[in-house]
């Protein structure tokens, strides 16, 4: 008799979940050939065969109150998505990071006795609150990517596989400045500043003007600099261009690209970049930076107000448990911060070899195989009587 293929339903909202998934979703195939995978994804996982529902741009919208505006289409694609697979359920959910979404998802899921994994433990370590608890209630096993935060998860009964970062397999360990360069058509000897406003419309909207402002200042202080601007998309460097028009900024050595986030930075001799996923590139990359974020004044008043345990945000510092790396938030992130910032790093020669020392460490620290340590986890969680054994 034929074993029907294992079905696989996993949902991921934004750029960075489509990537884990697909790694994930590639890790899978090796171990369960004929493995079925749908739900919510994007064009990664897609060109792996996965069945889209919906495309995940629907969820990829960042701010409390920019979600309110598009709250009542996410709603209506969650219920739809809870609907179909309750009707016909899959052997294992993975929800990829988007916890928002996720969480509510796997909970009904869960309650069900539908087994969920959720890949990404969402920062509980920064926020207060019992969302712990409406994790456990939600997930059969979290995968984290972090080594601090098994330990917070086992304390409460949760089960837990620490399966490292996926940016730590995949960014190489020793310095590729000048092969980066070469690429870029970058001389050796120019001081080189990449500049990462964020990969969203809305964070290019709060902060595009600061960086090109913060370029200017550089600019009349530094001789011989370059700024190199990786964009992650049509839509954002269209923003990103709209903002030079308006600062008037044509005069300044700005060279924008399409994508190539990783070559400029591994070009620059300093980043300036706006908190996020990019923070631990850079990281990885061994560059040292400086950390921006802007949002809306609403969405930053009402973080301000649930406020949180660490009084950092940029993921090097929360890796490192200190500050190793300044960060400007909100009315702090101003042009002459940044500036005053990035050329304090430049002319300390000192402070920029420690920073690569304790970058190398933490990329060896998340160097575990990720996707492959996944799947096992994924594995794990299957139904008795399929591949993978169902043990928890």
């Amino acid at each position: 008799m034929t074993r029907a293929p294992v079905r696989i339903a996993m949902v991921a909202g934004e750029a960075s979940g489509d990537l884990l998934a697909s790694q994930l979703i590639a890790a899978l195939q090796r171990r369960l050939p004929g493995a079925v995978f749908y739900g919510i994804g994007g064009p990664r996982m897609l060109r792996l065969g996965f069945d889209a529902w919906h495309p995940l741009e629907k969820l990829a919208v960042r701010g409390y109150f920019e979600v309110l505006r598009h709250f009542r289409e996410i709603l209506a694609i969650r219920r739809e998505l809870r609907r179909r697979l309750l009707a016909d359920p899959p052997d294992v959910f993975i929800g990829v990071d988007a916890p928002d979404f996720n969480f509510g998802l796997e909970r009904a899921l869960k309650e069900r006795g539908i087994r969920t994994v959720h890949y990404v433990s969402p920062s509980i370590w920064a926020w207060r609150g019992g969302r712990i608890h409406k994790i456990g209630a939600a997930v059969s096993r979290i995968l984290a990517l972090f080594p601090f935060e098994p330990a917070i998860y086992q304390k409460q009964g949760i089960p837990v596989s620490y399966v490292g970062h996926p940016l730590a397999d995949m960014l190489p360990f020793e310095d590729g400045r000048d092969a980066a360069r070469a690429q870029l058509g970058i001389a050796a000897e120019q001081t080189v500043i990449a500049l990462l406003p964020g990969s969203r419309q809305s964070e290019l909207q709060y902060m595009a003007e600061t960086f090109i402002e913060t370029a200017r200042l550089i600019s009349l202080r530094m001789s011989r600099v370059r700024f190199v601007v990786p964009l992650a998309t049509a839509e954002t460097r269209g923003r990103f261009e709209a903002a030079l028009r308006r600062c008037a900024a044509g005069d300044l050595p700005f060279e924008l690209f399409s994508g190539r986030a990783h070559e400029a930075m591994m070009a620059a001799d300093l980043v300036l970049v706006a908190s996020g996923t990019a923070t631990l590139e850079a990281a990885l990359l061994k560059r040292p930076m400086v950390i921006v974020y802007r949002m809306s004044p609403l969405s930053y008043r009402l973080m301000r107000l649930i406020g949180g345990y660490l009084p950092y945000v940029g993921l090097p510092n929360v890796l490192a448990g200190r500050f190793v790396v300044p960060e400007f938030i909100q009315d702090d992130a101003t042009p002459e911060n940044l500036a005053q910032a990035l050329l304090n790093l430049h002319a300390d020669r000192s402070v920029c070899s420690g920073l690569r020392e304790i970058f190398r460490e933490m990329h060896l620290q998340l160097r575990r195989n990720a996707a492959d340590s996944a799947a096992l986890a994924v594995l794990g969680c299957l139904p008795a009587g399929l591949p993978g054994d169902g043990a928890t």
